[in-house]
This record gives structure tokens, sequence and C-alpha cells, in this order.
């Protein structure tokens, strides 16, 4: 067991650890790696090893730099294609074999942890407090939204569940990583906080975050080492989508008041 920042988790597969680098390292900005692949149609390139996020889970893929030794440019966007992660570019593409030197746009990183960590807050004190899962969500840097199935949802209930959020980030929780096999989180059925099952019975072991004395999960996204550093945040919106389903938007606020 780790912090986001203090790789390596133990039980973390080494392949993972050494190729996606954000899985045990939250707070690396900056890497080197080597070129493995170039997709000059697609303005693209894969690399041996990265930082950047991909994006999944809702999570928004991470923005930043390549830079090598005779050119440079802005990564627009990080997804994964066949399983492998890519790299697009806008500009020129390094050659293949070429090292190259990553730099994560540190601030938007940064903020997608923060908010990351929040909605999990969010996951805690519904499950603590109503028993339910969540049973949809998204996010953005600096705001995002989860659904629960709820059979009603007020602007009294935001402000409570806001108060309660907020109540949880003061109590500065640790949140550690660890990696779990799949037989020992069949049998925590709170480590996969889901109405549904979706996380396919390849991936074993299974990556969790753990918000010490609140919630823990099942989860492959960024966060932050404390929940204090998250800071405080605003229910901005309750909502109905339907019978029995019932979302609360959020977001981070830059200062705490």
């Amino acid at each position: 067991m780790a912090v986001p920042g203090r790789p390596v988790p133990e039980g973390a597969p080494r392949d993972l650890a050494e190729s996606e680098l954000f899985s045990v390292d939250a707070y690396l900005r900056e890497f080197e790696a080597a070129v493995e692949e170039v997709d000059p149609e697609a303005g693209r390139v894969r690399l041996g090893r990265t930082a950047f996020y991909p994006g999944g889970g809702g999570q928004p893929h991470d923005l930043g730099t390549l830079r090598w030794a005779d050119g440079s440019a802005p990564v627009t966007r990080v997804g994964r294609d066949q399983g492998r992660i890519w790299h697009w570019l806008d500009g020129a593409l390094p050659d293949p074999g070429a090292t190259v030197e990553g730099a994560l746009d540190w601030d938007r990183r940064h903020l997608t942890m923060r908010t990351h960590t929040a909605l999990h807050i969010l996951c805690g004190v519904m499950w603590a407090d109503h028993g339910v899962a969540v049973t949809g969500g998204n996010m953005d840097p600096g705001k995002g939204r989860l659904d629960f199935p709820l059979p009603s949802m007020s602007a009294e209930f935001g402000r409570q569940v806001e108060a309660r959020i907020n109540e949880e980030i003061a109590r500065a929780h640790r949140i550690l990583v660890e990696f779990v096999g799949r037989e020992v989180a069949d049998e925590d059925h709170a480590l996969i906080r889901t109405a549904a099952n979706l996380i396919p019975r390849e991936i074993d072991p299974l990556r969790v975050i753990d918000i010490v004395g609140l919630d823990k999960q099942a989860d492959g996204g960024t966060h932050v080492l404390s929940t204090d550093e998250v800071g405080r945040v605003r229910v901005t919106g309750t909502e109905s989508k339907g019978k029995g389903n019932k979302r609360v938007r959020l977001e981070v606020l830059d200062t705490v008041s």
C-alpha cells in the first residue's frame, strides 16, 4: 500500500508500474521516454512509458508538451487504442527511437486530481449516509457530476450533501493506493461502488483508491494525497434524470474560505 505520490504500491504489476507512470505516482510532472511508434497519418506517437493519463472512468485525459533534441509539440490528446496509450501532437513528430521529455500541464492535472477526489468523497458520503451506489458520472477539471438511485432530490438535500463533503474534506483523510487481487475484491462488494460491475474480469489485480475511513473503491484515475488538498467544494445543482435517477453536480473552489 502506498500514497499516490510515493511509488510503488505493493502488489502493483511491474509492467504497469514501469509503463503507466500515472498509476503509481500521480505527482510526477515530467519524465523521459523512448518513442516506440510513430503514426504520421494520425499525428500521434506511442511511448515506452508515460505520465500522461489517457482518460477513462469519467476522468479526462491530460495535456502538456513533448520535447526532443530538435523539436517540441503540444500534446493535445491522449488515449488508448487497442490497449496502447497514444499521444496526439499539434505539430512535428519525433522519430521512432528518439528520446523525448514529457511535461504535464500540471495546473490542469492537479485541479483534475482534486476534482476526482471530491467526487470520491461524494461517493463515500452517499454510501455512508444513504446506502446508495453511484450509477454514472463525468467530470472536467474543476467540476463534475454523479448520479444516484434515489427517489427524490431537492436543493436542501444538495446543501446537506455539500456540508457533509466539506466536513470530510476538513478531516484530512489520507488517500492510499493499493492493488488487490480479483478474488479478494469479489469478497468485498464495497470495492466496486457502481450499481453494476462494469470492470472486466480480466483486470486482475484491481487498482484501489482508499480514502481512509470514508471510501474505498476500484479506480484507475489520479488523486491527491489527502482530502484537505481538495479545498472546499460547492454543490451547484441537484437534478432529476428520471425515476430513481438523481444527479448531484459540484465544483471545486480555488481557495479555502
